[in-house]
C-alpha cells in the first residue's frame, strides 16, 4: 500500500506542531521517522493514522483519502501501536491480540478457527506464547508493548504505523521487533528514538525538526555530522560498527565546564 502526505500541517490553539509536510512512502517500504522530543513525529502518525484531522494538507493511502473511510474499514487496512500501550480492562494477552481480528468478523460471531490461529501465529512471532493466557496488570512494560503489536499484526492490514515501538524493550527484543518490522510485506512508518536502530532497520529516514522535514533519504544521506549538530545540537562522527552497520558517536554540546564523551551505538 502506497502513502502519501501531502502538505499537511497539524496544531492546538495557538501552536503549530507539524507544517507542511510531504512524504511518500512506496508499497513495502519501512521508513524511518526520526527527530529530537517535539519535532512533530508522533503527532504526524496520529494524522496519517486517521486519529487526527490535519489543519491543511491531505493523507492518500493508493490514492483514496483517508478520510473517506469508516472506522471499520481504516482498521483493515492500517494497523497503529501507541508509543504508550495501556488498557483499564485486565484482558489476557490472548484476548488483547484478538481485539486485531474485530474488523474482520462481525459483531454477532465469535472468533473463528483461522483467528485463533492468526493470534497465535502473532503471538509466537513477538515470543509472547507462554504468557498467551498473563493477565494484563502482570504484564511488564515491555511485555504490554508486544502484547499491542500482536494486536496490531493480527489485523493483517497492507499498513502498519508504529510510535516508537521499542520503548520498554530489552536489547533482544529491540532487535526481534525491528527484524520484524523490516522483512514484513506491509508498508511501514516507524517513530524512533535510537538513531542505530532506524538506520540498519529502515530502509529510508525521515528527519523531522520544528514540526517540519529537514532531510529524507538513506541514512547515509541522513545521518550527517552538519545535519545532526543543526537538529539535535551535537558534534556527531559518522563510521561503522564491528558487524558493519552504520554507527554514531557524538559529544555533548560544549558548554561552561566542557561536554563529555557519549556513544549512541
Amino acid at each position: 500500500m502506497k502513502i502519501e502526505v501531502a502538505g499537511l500541517s497539524w496544531g492546538v490553539p495557538g501552536k503549530t506542531i507539524v507544517r507542511d509536510v510531504s512524504l511518500v512512502v512506496e508499497p513495502g517500504e519501512t521508513v524511518g521517522l526520526i527527530g529530537p522530543n517535539g519535532s512533530g513525529k508522533s503527532s504526524l502518525l496520529r494524522c496519517v493514522a486517521g486519529l487526527r484531522a490535519p489543519s491543511g494538507g491531505v493523507v492518500r493511502y493508493d490514492g483514496v483519502e483517508i478520510g473517506s473511510w469508516p472506522a471499520r474499514d481504516r482498521a483493515r487496512k492500517l494497523a497503529f501501536v501507541e508509543q504508550t500501550a495501556d488498557t483499564e480492562s485486565d484482558l489476557r494477552v490472548a484476548e488483547v491480540a484478538m481485539l486485531g481480528r474485530t474488523a474482520h468478523r462481525s459483531r454477532w460471531r465469535g472468533p473463528s478457527a483461522a483467528d485463533h490461529a492468526i493470534v497465535a501465529a502473532e503471538l509466537e512471532k513477538l515470543d509472547l506464547t507462554s504468557l498467551a493466557d498473563r493477565p494484563w496488570k502482570q504484564l511488564s512494560g515491555g511485555e504490554r508493548q508486544r502484547a499491542h503489536l500482536a494486536r496490531a499484526l493480527a489485523q493483517r492490514t497492507s499498513a502498519l504505523l508504529l510510535d516508537e515501538p521499542t520503548n520498554h524493550l530489552d536489547v533482544r527484543h529491540q532487535l526481534e521487533l525491528m527484524e520484524l518490522a523490516a522483512r514484513t510485506p506491509q508498508t511501514v512508518v516507524v517513530a524512533l528514538h535510537d538513531l542505530a536502530l532506524a538506520a540498519r532497520y529502515c530502509d529510508r529516514l525521515v528527519l523531522m525538526h520544528g514540526g517540519t522535514v529537514v532531510a529524507s533519504g538513506p541514512a547515509e544521506e541522513v545521518l550527517t555530522a552538519p545535519l545532526l549538530r543543526s537538529v539535535f545540537d551535537v558534534e556527531a562522527e559518522i563510521g561503522r560498527d564491528g558487524l558493519g552497520h552504520l554507527a554514531v558517536g557524538y559529544r555533548e554540546p560544549v558548554r561552561p565546564g566542557g561536554g563529555r564523551d557519549v556513544h549512541c551505538g
